[in-house]
């Protein structure tokens, strides 16, 4: 990756036209081949950017200034005239591992698997990722009774999280073998939205605290 500050201008020509006037920014050239242009404000957002694959040819313009030209995979262009550089280096960060997250669905999910009394009395697990004929069914248990009970995980509930388990829910209780089937909507946090939703539809909805459930405080999740 190369990183240079410099005092520059930059002129985008494409599907439309696009001109920063000559300030101090942030270039970065990263080794996916793509350029962006930052200020020092705005959050992580470029001013401009061009993806990968383009093509940087570095030249000198009229008046004797370094000028890239970036050319993208459709002929678009980044013209960027850098009149002072105060900063130009270059970096090898090697391989990255990716993101790791934690608490998101899968180690949500996980957990529950393990510990599926926290969303009811009584609850167990029959399996987790149930199959069916529109895709997998987070956990399927049963309760304290024999009934049968599908489960989606979410980290966030929303509204399409709740139509998902719907779809769920009316092909289960197809099944003579598992019906009736009914629902559990869980999530560290469920939409005021997504609430009404499922309560319409006779679905329970479990809060879930991520830190309970891995063990560092008392259990305190809520059915509602």
């Amino acid at each position: 990756m190369r990183l240079v500050i410099a005092k520059c201008q930059v002129d985008y020509a494409g599907r439309l036209t696009a001109h920063l006037p000559l300030a101090t920014r942030l270039i970065l050239v990263k080794t996916d081949g793509s350029v962006l242009i930052h200020s020092d404000g705005g959050s992580y957002k470029p001013l401009n950017w061009m993806s990968p694959p383009c093509r940087v040819v570095e030249g000198t313009s009229e008046d004797g200034h370094v000028e890239w030209t970036v050319t993208g995979k459709d002929d678009d262009t980044l013209r960027i005239l850098l009149t002072e550089i105060s900063h130009d280096t270059s970096h090898d960060l090697g391989i990255d591992p990716g993101l790791q997250k934690d608490g998101v669905e899968k180690h949500l999910q996980a957990l529950l698997a393990e510990h599926p009394a926290h969303l009811g009395d009584g609850l167990t697990l029959v399996r987790r990722e149930f199959p069916t004929a529109i895709g997998p069914v987070d956990l399927l248990c049963r309760d304290a009774d024999g009934a049968s009970v599908a489960v989606e995980v979410k980290r966030r509930g929303e509204i399409d999280g709740v139509e998902q388990l719907t779809r769920y829910l009316e092909l289960l209780n197809r099944d003579p073998k598992l019906r009736p089937v009914r629902g559990i909507f869980a999530a560290q946090e469920i939409k005021p939205q997504a609430r009404v939703l499922a309560q319409d539809r006779g679905i329970a909805c479990a809060v879930v605290d991520y830190d309970s459930l891995r063990g560092m405080d008392d259990p305190s999740d809520r059915l509602f």
